[in-house]
């Protein structure tokens, strides 16, 4: 019994939802901030007063306390220069000193009392290899590391970090990470997605938490990734990159099972960057542009036309179809055409407040490749995706402890996958459905796909963050969230296809299931305090949620549409769903052991609304006004916006050690309880009938250890590496796996088995060489052992054999990247070549044959004759691109 309320509201574009923030004079964003903290001693180790320490260049700074201590508050990420001066003493300047996102820098100065001269003191900061003040597993990527490996996205950068597997992190579902841009959500409510692509050239730094979390992240049971964004800077500066690739890999064409054909320009990207002031007092601008173009090495060819040929056959005395003849072009069956870039507006003119305003925008046409379509390309539906995030932020600070973060977002997003816009557009008529070719399997020689789908949402979201210093070793920060989306998804038009009579296609128009629009409502506070004594860092916080899904459910489950009539039988009313609310706890503790090494402890109770696209799919209950006695109704699983929160206990301990300045390691262990996950309940009417819908049933567990390993400098040599092993089970691996057990007819009842994501054994490897301002190369190595299938025994059947008992082969991947830098004048410019699958592994944790656990071939070759002949289920071959950078005022 759901309450219809599509077309309530007009859709609105990217003009009209731009509206409200065009509007407001262009306004430092309430992105996540750092903070500097330690001591200033004399060489008799006596606390000095009143010293002035500040950042260069900077608008931050403090005074020194009578213990000789200070902190400088809501430093945005970054690598500064630390100028610290009083009267008496030699000023001394402290180089590369790196600060990261919602982190102390740790910094004791020692002054040397000033003599004759007052030369200045110059000192270099090293920030050491692992961080023993740290409460919980985070890893931190900064933008002069992104430049020097072969990433080019956010989604790159964050693979690589410890205990994520293909955006699973430590064996959780997809669509448990809260993915952030400048400490604001940037999840699309729709699937918790990220809904945002973001180009290497706009970050700043990037943080990756695998592990438990402060209270201030929410709706996220697995982890977060914060993108620190790059600012406007105080003199104009450009960049320029540009380059150029295609799919390398003769030889192995036979292999691959396709035609190898080297295309140097399939994969084409443009970038252009500039910043410095806008001409108006004490403000900076930020502007980034994209042009990315990427075509697929499976190309098809126009064989058959879309549209078959009519023709009277007096056999049968009808008009029949046959295949007609395309022009024989070929075309690449995948593609990607991107627009993206970004604006970003810094004002810092009031004294005590910093404002900006920021728009982030994808424009993105695609097409997914499906080799089934290869002689009739045009066929296939085509991806249309416009995303635009934007808003106002400001800091205000409110004296020398404390400040306040406001930001004021819309993330706005349109999704739409078809063939064409119209339902009633005349050309489906004229193509009718897609159609086998009868003597080759998975080969449509003429038709369009019918999938019909689209998808928009239009959150307003507002968070504010209230931070003060309340003495020396203690912070508090509190805050509170509000997220208001507008939700649109389902299929516009359904096509039936019923045949064809007299040369025309039969197809039957239905808007059945629609599309239809909800209106939720996310909101959220936490308080998070933080402690750092010299030996032990204490970090304890608190988490409210809310969620009200705004929606009705049949107020009795067992006659839901009212089909069931006679006495005594309840009849259902629209009963509105309840409101949740829930409480979660967070503990941090990092105790370290010396200067150099250091244990922490974390645990915490994470809860996460599920996806408004999950909840209320298939949630109109009076599609069961026809479901008879004594029969089931397992092929849908009815949706329920009255679902409970998800939720995961965790607990990880770790310990660190530096062994010399520039290497260290890291080991931690850590284990995960997962409880409520989005599974299946059958329902039992009263007349015997039975359905299936989402309840909270399911369940699992991860446990697992990580080990880390980081050498900085060995001449010009540099070496990261991480493993993780890792065991994740439960009673489903997908929501809708119990139902569909049901509806073959096998035992339902729940089971544990590892899940499909379950890969016990990963390595990722970094190696970097680099000597400055002349030359770099890195090289990123993956390994990993297989994740899990179902073995076969026959065709069809598993032969009793345990679900997920079977492990894919072991794989690893290696990417290169390698750049030569030239500099003149005040400009830098470089070439650079990445090459992506080095060796050119055709395996790499994808596809098997359930009958041999082997990619390349199957005991059943007549049944899977048509993926023995598709190149697409193999990892996609070795790919080369070729660059330039360009950039001025470095």
């Amino acid at each position: 019994m759901r309450r219809k309320i599509s077309g309530r509201t007009a859709r609105p574009r990217f003009a009209v939802a731009a509206l409200p923030f065009v509007l407001v004079p262009a306004l430092l964003r309430a992105g996540t901030t750092g903070k500097i903290s330690g001591q200033v001693l004399d060489r008799q180790e006596r606390p000095i007063v009143a010293v002035t320490v500040a950042v260069v260049g900077q608008p931050f700074g403090a005074f020194t306390s009578t213990t000789g201590q200070f902190n400088v508050l809501n430093v945005p990420p970054g690598v500064y220069e630390v100028r610290v001066t009083r009267v008496g003493f030699k000023p001394t300047v402290i180089q590369n000193v790196v600060v990261s996102a919602d982190n102390t820098t740790k910094l004791d100065v020692h002054l040397d009392e000033a003599g004759i001269t007052t030369e200045t003191v110059i000192v270099s900061a090293e920030r050491p290899p692992v961080e023993v003040n740290l409460t919980s597993s985070i890893a931190t990527v900064r933008s002069q590391e992104i430049e020097a490996l072969p990433v080019q996205e956010l989604q790159d950068i964050v693979n690589l970090q410890a205990g994520v597997v293909d955006g699973h992190f430590r064996g959780g579902r997809l669509g448990e990470v809260q993915y952030q841009i400048d400490g604001v959500s940037a999840n699309n409510a729709y699937d918790n997605s990220m809904s945002l692509r973001l180009d290497r050239s706009l970050l700043q730094e990037v943080q990756v938490i695998s592990g438990t979390f402060d209270a201030e992240y929410g709706q996220a049971m697995s982890g977060v990734v914060n993108a620190i964004l790059k600012d406007g800077t105080n003199r104009f500066h450009w960049d320029v990159e540009a380059f150029t690739g295609g799919f390398l890999f003769p030889g192995n064409s036979d292999a691959r099972r396709t035609d190898y054909d080297f295309r140097p320009v399939d994969i084409r990207n443009f970038t252009v960057t500039a910043s410095g002031p806008l001409g108006l007092p004490a403000t900076t601008f930020l502007a980034n542009i994209r042009r990315y173009n990427f075509e697929d090495y499976v190309y098809g060819r126009r064989v058959y036309g879309v549209v078959p040929d009519r023709v009277f056959s007096p056999a049968v005395n009808d008009t029949i179809s046959v295949a007609s003849r395309g022009d024989g072009s070929e075309t690449p069956l995948g593609y990607n055409r991107e627009w993206s870039g970004a604006f970003k507006v810094t004002n810092r003119s009031l004294d005590h407040v910093n404002l900006s305003y920021q728009a982030i925008y994808n424009h993105i046409e695609s097409r997914s490749t499906n080799y089934a379509f290869r002689y009739n390309p045009d066929g296939m539906t085509a991806q249309r995706t416009g995303v635009l995030c934007h808003g106002i932020d400001g800091t205000f600070t409110l004296g020398n402890a404390s400040y306040l973060e406001v930001a004021l977002r819309q993330n706005y997003l349109e999704y739409k996958d078809m063939v064409y816009d119209d339902a009633f557009d005349r050309r489906y008529d004229a193509a009718g459905p897609p159609e086998p070719d009868p003597g080759t399997p998975g080969l449509f020689i003429w038709g369009v796909d019918f999938n019909r789908f689209e998808q928009m949402t239009n959150n307003y979201l507002l968070k504010s963050t209230y931070v003060r210093q309340i003495s020396q070793v203690q912070q508090l920060k509190t805050g509170a969230e509000l997220q208001i989306p507008e939700v649109r998804f389902g299929t516009p038009g359904t096509l039936v296809y019923s045949g064809t009579q007299g040369g025309n296609v039969q197809l039957t128009r239905t808007n059945e299931p629609g599309v239809d629009t909800y209106w939720p409502v996310f909101g959220s506070a936490f308080v998070q305090d933080q402690v750092e004594w010299p030996d032990l860092t204490l970090r304890a916080g608190l988490r409210l949620d809310y969620f009200d899904a705004r929606s009705y459910l049949p107020s009795d489950l067992r006659n839901p549409a009212n089909a069931i009539m006679g006495m005594g039988i309840p009849q259902s009313v629209p009963q509105r769903t309840s409101r949740k609310v829930t409480l979660a706890p967070r503990l941090g503790v990092a105790y370290p052991i010396t200067e150099r090494a250091g244990v922490h402890f974390a645990y915490g109770h994470f809860y996460q609304y599920p996806a408004i696209g999950n909840i209320f799919a298939n949630a109109d209950y009076s599609r069961l006004e026809n479901l008879q006695s004594g029969t089931s109704r397992f092929d849908v699983v009815f949706g329920n916006p009255d679902i409970e929160p998800e939720k995961s206990v965790q607990y990880e301990m770790g310990y660190k050690q530096a062994l010399t300045l520039d290497f260290g390691y890291e080991i931690t262990a850590f284990y995960k309880d997962i409880r409520n996950l989005r599974g299946v309940e059958f329902i039992i009417t009263y007349n015997d009938a039975s359905y299936a819908r989402l309840a909270n049933v399911d369940f699992g567990d991860v446990l697992g250890v990580t080990f880390a390993l980081d050498h900085r400098k060995l001449g010009p040599a540099s070496l990261s590496l991480d493993y993780t092993w890792q065991t994740g089970q439960g009673n489903t691996s997908d929501p809708i796996e119990t139902a569909a057990r049901a509806d073959a007819g096998e035992d339902a009842r729940p089971r544990v088995s590892p899940f499909n994501w379950d890969q016990r054994n990963t390595l990722n490897l970094t190696l970097a060489f680099e000597q400055s301002d002349r030359w770099s190369a890195s090289a990123i190595v993956q390994a990993a052992t297989g994740q899990p299938y179902t073995p076969e025994v026959e065709s069809g059947f598993s032969g009793g054999l345990e679900n997920n008992s079977g492990r894919k082969p072991v794989s690893a991947v290696v990417d290169l990247r390698a750049e030569r830098i030239f500099r003149w004048s005040r400009r830098r410019a470089s070439v650079f070549g990445r090459i992506f699958n080095l060796f050119d592994a055709r395996f790499f944790n994808g596809n098997v044959y359930t009958s041999t656990g082997s990619p390349y071939y199957s005991r059943f070759g007549i049944r899977d004759e048509a993926t023995l002949r598709d190149p697409t289920w193999f990892y996609p071959p070795r790919r080369i691109e070729i660059g330039m950078t360009l950039r001025s005022g470095q």
